[in-house]
């Protein structure tokens, strides 16, 4: 009975063990090009984006009618 009372012990925490630095891996270099071509791609690809999603608001209130934003809250 007395051993209901006791706390169970938890297992002690070891310090992790030091790691060796990884060898840096050169991966794919960009030229300054490359880079300037991809933010342009990227950029282009967000402008697309937001434009889509502007076509489908627009055509989806179009659709719903004017009288959808003339509402009681």
């Amino acid at each position: 009975m007395a051993d209901e009372n006791k706390t169970p012990q938890t297992p002690k925490l070891q310090a992790p063990k030091p790691q060796t630095p990884a060898p840096e891996i050169e991966g794919v270099v960009l030229t300054e090009e490359q880079k300037r071509r991809r933010r342009a791609r990227s950029v282009a690809i967000a402008l697309t984006l937001a434009a889509l999603c502007v076509l489908f608001y627009v055509v989806t209130i179009v659709k719903l009618g004017p009288a959808v934003l003339i509402r009681p809250l």
